[in-house]
């Protein structure tokens, strides 16, 4: 695994050394330091929350449903229309 991730890597280097165009260097470094922020915690507002907090309680209570199921009801829901 690590030798793939460091070939990976390396291959991703060696591309990038050989851009020249800067605005699409700055592109990749911008796309690159909003990637590594991606770990940040995600501010989530009160309605979010509460949503949040309505969903955990529906699977603590067993008010879930199947992917099969759902899809099942989505294609008679696409039939109706």
């Amino acid at each position: 695994m690590k030798d793939t991730t460091d070939r990976l890597r390396n291959s991703i280097i060696q591309k990038i050394l050989s851009i020249s165009d800067r605005t699409y260097l700055e592109t990749l470094h911008q796309l690159i330091e909003n990637s590594s922020g991606s770990l940040n915690h995600v501010q989530l507002n009160e309605q979010q929350i509460a949503l949040l907090k309505m969903s955990e309680q529906d699977i603590k209570n067993g008010n879930t449903i199947t992917q099969n199921d759902l899809d099942k009801h989505d294609m008679l829901w696409l039939k109706d229309l």
